[in-house]
């Protein structure tokens, strides 16, 4: 039956409940639309909406039209690609659906017209026409959406007599959410959601392209701008490059994270840079922004990797002209300015292939680092309390005394405080000071040994770095860490060891060896119960010049070249430290990146699993087969339901859980007991006895023998 009344349907109906099934975002263009066809007068007559190749116009259009059709609106439908720029084509397809006279246009029968045209930077040439001879003939209740890559001309905001009823709207990305709804729509699978987020930068083309692969079971790459994507992706962006000239310039506004004429004028030797950049500021998808130009997200990854495929040797020469322009720059400038070039520099490294680094994109350029104040003493304080106990709270504290101009807070946009760190200086602390802090003490002593300081050389310290929201993952505070650090390096004479502290340091010990940082060995320390790491550089050794060189080169490098990390030590955790450990791991089940902090990622029962793709993988797919084993036993069903509506498929709530499950919330919470107590011994036995044991499931805990 469903088949013969699904093929009875014609096919553009189909495909309508298809594109109404799996369309996501612009509600609020598309509530501005049906508001206005509800309305007997509506507040506006025309909309504007302008966006890049690919951001989803046609697609808006589409669901506007079926929007209007169902409010009883007659709907014409223009698109620029298949009409002539000229009056008279633009009337005879008026005529195909409405009245066109002298006096005006206007629907046969109905009392509404709504028409949309797309594509509208194609009818460029009688945008004059339209805005003055064929909008005003239209009735007054009628709309018009318009969609163009381009915004209206001044023309368009010069005529007061629009102000009102003429409505602009830059389409954006999808948000985040509507990213997953939409990947939740089409059926891609959940462990894809993430990455596919976050490498279109919730560009609709970008996105749906990903998930169609996704969904017909093809692999998504860590790197997924396959060749062919990227052709498809470029042709959306840009229909045409009037030189070689103009596409350098294209290439070097994708690397660099703003592009002034000064930057375009002195990376591609010209006199006189004003004419190129005029054009780039007149690309749907560049921004002009205080500073300067910049591409949308999604756009400056495209060009960005289709220069990396297509010519290396090129791409390599323009990071390095802007590279040097930049570096050239820094040393003649000090504050703000300086501060700004130096988030520049790092820019350009963002999507050079290598290994994980700290460093929150999205947020990059946006928070700038500002010396803490005496007020500020509490909420230090109270941070490193929050984040790493009082222990630690009490050495900030007595840092805070010795040394506060170390100390450097991050606000939010509101002025709020949102992190901070602290950088100290060890060569002009006291030795008790030295003493009463583990963190300190272990540089010292590491300096000392390796390769100690002469009379008058400095030893520096990133002590303490604490982001209220994200502690040490990539946040805007580990965004300020190497702006003052780099100041530093630039500004402290006689500078000989640095050294970088972060709790959980096997995770960076990577990325910190490709920096020239290396993991000092022998000098972790614990302060409370987390234990800490340090990252350290001597640059008597390589001085703060040829260490810029050195990183710059190993980034470019296909095969960075760093030390291999060091094989990390596996963990003998006592059976309380390891029953913690795993109710955390199941707490924390979703969050793969606080599942990476968990200390069972360093113990034999994860380090075992073979195959796995990381740790973090590893770990999960144990949770999963020790939530099996207990499924083994029909007498523990309701154990294994209630670990499920608590961790698997978790309720808003623990009392929310016990409802869906229909039992009281004391029998559900000593269910939920059981089951965990179980899971803990199942994964207990594999860590003792190992991976090979033959003993069955989980062993019954409750079960009569």
């Amino acid at each position: 039956m469903e088949g013969t009344a699904r093929s009875s349907l014609p096919l553009g109906d189909l495909l309508n409940s298809r594109r109404r099934r799996t369309y996501v975002g612009r509600q609020g263009e598309r509530e501005l639309v049906r508001a206005a066809l509800e309305s007997a007068e509506p507040q506006w007559s025309v909309l504007y909406v302008h966006g890049p190749g690919g951001i989803g116009k046609t697609a808006l259009l589409d669901v506007l039209a079926e929007t209007a059709a169902e409010a009883g609106a007659s709907v014409v439908r223009l698109d620029g690609r298949r009409i002539a720029p000229s009056s008279s084509a633009v009337l005879d397809a008026l005529r195909d659906t409405v009245e066109v006279s002298d006096v005006g246009v206007i629907a046969r029968g109905m009392e509404r017209l709504c028409i949309l045209i797309d594509t509208y930077e194609a009818l460029a040439p009688i945008d004059e026409w339209m805005r003055t001879q064929l909008l005003p003939r239209l009735p007054a209740t009628a709309l018009t959406v318009i969609a163009a890559r381009t915004p209206p001309g001044p023309q368009w905001r010069a005529d007061t007599a629009w102000g009102e009823l003429l409505r602009v709207v830059s389409l954006r990305n999808l948000t985040p959410g509507e990213c997953r709804e939409y990947l939740r729509t089409v059926a891609v699978p959940p462990p894809l959601h993430e990455r596919m987020c976050q490498v279109t930068h919730g560009h609709p083309l970008a996105l749906s392209l990903l998930a169609d692969v996704a969904s017909r079971g093809g692999e998504v790459t860590a790197d997924p701008l396959t060749p062919d994507l990227l052709g498809v992706l470029m042709r959306r962006f840009l229909d045409a490059v009037p030189s070689p000239r103009h596409r350098r310039a294209l290439e070097v506004c994708a690397l660099a994270r703003v592009t002034t004429e000064t930057l375009l004028r002195d990376v591609l030797a010209l006199d006189d840079a004003h004419e190129v950049f005029a054009w780039l500021r007149q690309l749907s998808f560049v921004d002009a922004g205080p500073e300067g130009l910049f591409p949308h997200d999604m756009a400056r990854d495209v060009l960005d990797a289709d220069l990396r495929w297509r010519d290396l040797d090129t791409y390599t020469q323009v990071f390095h002209r802007v590279w040097r322009h930049l570096r050239d720059r820094l040393t003649s400038s000090t504050g703000r300015e300086q501060q700004r070039l130096i988030f520049d520099l790092k820019f350009v490294f963002r999507n050079l292939p290598g290994v994980l680094s700290p460093v929150d994109w999205q947020s990059w350029g946006h928070h700038y680092p500002e010396p803490a104040r005496a007020q500020d003493r509490e909420t230090i304080i109270g941070l490193a309390r929050s984040h790493e106990g009082a222990e630690s709270a009490a050495l900030a504290a007595a840092w805070f005394a010795r040394q506060p101009d170390g100390f450097y807070i991050v606000r939010r946009p509101d002025g709020a405080p949102r992190g901070f760190f602290g950088l100290i200086e060890l060569s002009r602390a006291s030795a008790d000071d030295l003493a009463a802090d583990p963190g300190a003490a272990a540089a010292w002593n590491f300096a000392r040994t390796q390769s100690p300081p002469r009379e008058g050389e400095t030893i520096t310290q990133t002590r303490f770095v604490i982001d209220d929201d994200a502690y040490q993952d990539p946040s805007p505070t580990m965004n300020a860490i190497p702006i003052i650090t780099m100041q530093r390096y630039l500004c402290t004479p006689a500078l000989s060891w640095d050294f970088v502290t972060l709790a959980e340091p096997d995770r960076w010990n990577e990325y910190f060896a490709v920096a020239d940082l290396p993991r000092a060995g022998g000098a972790d320390f614990e302060v409370g119960a987390r234990r800490y790491g340090l990252f350290a550089h001597d640059f008597r050794r390589v001085p703060v010049d040829a260490w810029l060189e050195q990183i710059t080169e190993r980034a470019l490098s296909d095969n960075p070249a760093a030390p291999p990390p060091p094989a990390p030590e596996l963990l003998v955790l006592s059976q309380p430290e390891f029953e913690r450990a795993v109710r955390q791991a199941l707490h924390d089940w979703h969050r793969p990146d606080l599942l990476r902090r968990n200390p069972l990622l360093r113990t034999r029962v994860v380090c075992d699993q073979g195959g796995a793709e990381s740790a973090v993988a590893a770990l999960d797919s144990l949770l999963r087969d020790a939530v099996d084993a207990l499924a083994d036993d029909p007498r523990d069903d309701k154990l294994v339901r209630a670990v499920d509506r608590t961790y698997l498929r978790p309720a808003t709530t623990q009392e929310a859980a016990a409802h869906v499950l229909g039992v009281p919330f004391s029998t559900y919470r000593r269910h939920l007991t059981q089951g965990v107590a179980q899971i803990v011994s199942w994964l207990w036995d594999r860590e003792v006895y190992g991976s090979t044991d033959t003993r069955g499931g989980v062993r019954d805990r409750g079960h009569p023998e």
